[in-house]
């Protein structure tokens, strides 16, 4: 049986003439206004893969996007980010068409310092559910960017153009950093709730899983809250100070603590309880997180029994 991959674009002109639109203005760089758009979506069925980065602006979306074990109504609009590479499936990802697209090749970047930049951000990893929701003002002010980056493209490209858009790209990256900021605090409610389930998720995973080799990773957690990694990572970290790996680490020596209080048990038995291969991996681990060797706060513990009596 013939396996059907995603469409892959690896030019702008190539994915404005599956639009049915004409060649982009700059071929390294363009925005694609969804209302002039004119093709049929099962022709993408299997989604589509880009080499160049893209930042969906919805102005309106008809439906809803799942969100953990939830949904989200979408209809006021917001943004997406994706990178060259990723995967999207066109009935979630443009299921409307109401709003602009911005399609940057990362050759249009090369020379810049925001080729690194944009690396760092992490919404580009986010999937479309995890989905920047903007209010009426911030509309505004994206449009104003899209906009801004338009009519630089439409009037004139001289030596100065690639300068102008590139400032309008870092104000936009900008921008949506800042609401994505934003967004956080106000969902602080939801993000508490993610929390909550995660801590359950790493509970259940220490007290049935004794004994098998491994450790709880960001991904298997973020897979259980239906969230991508970065995006679990980002939250956490607005919400707590710590990422997700670091509150893996914290549960994991709040557990270790309660194993090493066992006279019963080992340095070695406690460490592969845990799920770690190589107790010299754990006592690492401890050591950097407690300032104490598992062995010395088996120690303390003792003394602090004995003394006690």
């Amino acid at each position: 049986m013939k396996i059907k991959l995603p469409v892959h674009f690896r030019s702008l002109s190539a994915l404005h003439q599956a639009m049915g639109l004409e060649t982009p203005l700059h071929p390294l760089i363009s925005v694609i206004d969804y209302g002039h758009a004119k093709f049929d979506p099962e022709d993408f069925a299997n989604g589509i893969q880009l080499d160049f980065y893209k930042i969906s602006f919805k102005t309106q979306f008809n439906g809803k996007i799942r969100y953990g074990q939830g949904y989200y109504d979408f209809e006021s609009g917001g943004m997406s980010f994706v990178s060259p590479g990723q995967i999207l499936k066109m009935d979630m990802e443009e299921s409307d068409y109401s709003g602009m697209s911005l399609h940057i090749h990362p050759d249009f970047l090369r020379s810049y310092a925001v080729i690194q930049k944009i690396k760092k951000y992490g919404f580009f990893s986010y999937s479309a559910s995890e989905a920047l929701y903007l209010s009426e003002k911030e509309k505004k002010t994206i449009t104003t960017v899209f906009d801004a980056i338009q009519s630089e493209l439409d009037e004139r490209i001289d030596h100065f153009s690639q300068d102008v858009i590139i400032s309008q790209i870092e104000l936009l990256l900008t921008y949506s950093n800042r609401f994505y900021n934003r967004q956080f605090i106000t969902r602080k409610a939801v993000n508490s709730d993610m929390l909550s389930k995660m801590e359950n998720i790493l509970n259940d995973f220490f007290d049935n899983q004794k004994g098998i080799k491994g450790l709880p990773t960001v991904e298997y957690i973020a897979s259980q809250l239906n969230l991508t990694p970065r995006y679990l990572s980002d939250m956490l970290r607005h919400d707590t100070g710590q990422n997700a790996q670091q509150h893996i680490h914290d549960r994991l020596i709040e557990k270790a603590k309660q194993y090493l209080s066992d006279e019963q048990l080992s340095v070695s038995e406690t460490a592969y309880q845990l799920g770690f291969e190589h107790p010299q991996s754990f006592s690492k681990l401890f050591k950097k997180k407690t300032e104490l060797s598992p062995n010395q706060y088996k120690e303390s513990i003792q003394k602090n029994i004995n003394g006690s009596k």
